[in-house]
């Protein structure tokens, strides 16, 4: 069963042409990895399927409900796109308290056990102008999962991250597809998408094609 179909998708801004006809189907349940260069259109699509965008043209259906008419954005989502906008001058639990705050699903105890889950249980209290780099990927992640949502999309979510970092996010997301949680990534490093993903696509020139 596909918990996302792309149909026929292209995306126009201006002058430039960022996807082109892009058909693609991602099954539920698995890990599916999407590579290619910057600028070659995979955060759009991205984008796109999360309703941040709206294509030019095509449909993208998630869960079966279309993006854009049945649902403005995929009810049970989480992301992390690009670099994730956190209050500087709030701690980390305190952002993660204000995102929550909007859909009031996950409790305070949630946001506690996704914080240690993330290896920041020290770090909560701490001002995220504190944060390293890598620490500030951890807490996006954390963000992304805690609703303990079925869908997860995550554009270069190792980013940033030292060895032991993307060693524990590995086997974070590893632990996630043994829920039956679907989750769809874009990395630059093919040892990532070689352990972690059960189908990869490449996209260059917003072209899309199964590898």
């Amino acid at each position: 069963m596909a918990s996302i179909s792309v149909e026929h998708v292209s995306l126009t801004i201006g002058a430039a042409q960022i996807l082109r006809d892009v058909s693609v189907q991602f099954e539920a349940g698995r890990i599916h990895g999407i590579i290619g260069r910057n600028g070659s259109g995979k955060t759009m699509l991205m984008k796109c399927i999360c309703g941040f965008v709206r294509p030019t043209s095509g449909r993208i259906v998630v869960d079966g409900k279309q993006v854009g008419r049945d649902v403005d954005f995929p009810p049970d989502l989480g992301l992390l796109i690009e670099t994730p906008g956190f209050i500087p001058y709030y701690s980390g639990l305190k952002n993660l308290e204000l995102l929550a705050a909007v859909n009031r699903r996950a409790s305070k105890e949630r946001l506690n056990a996704c914080m240690e889950l993330l290896g920041l249980g020290d770090a909560k209290g701490k001002r995220v102008s504190k944060y390293s780099m890598g620490m500030r990927q951890r807490l996006g992640i954390a963000q992304a999962i805690m609703e303990d949502p079925q869908l997860l999309i995550l554009d270069e979510p190792l980013n940033g991250l030292d060895e032991q970092g993307v060693e524990d996010i590995r086997v974070l997301l590893l632990e996630l597809k043994g829920q039956g949680k679907t989750i769809l990534l874009s990395s630059h490093n093919g040892e990532d998408i070689d352990l972690l993903c059960d189908s990869v696509c490449k996209m260059a020139g917003g072209v899309l094609t199964k590898q």
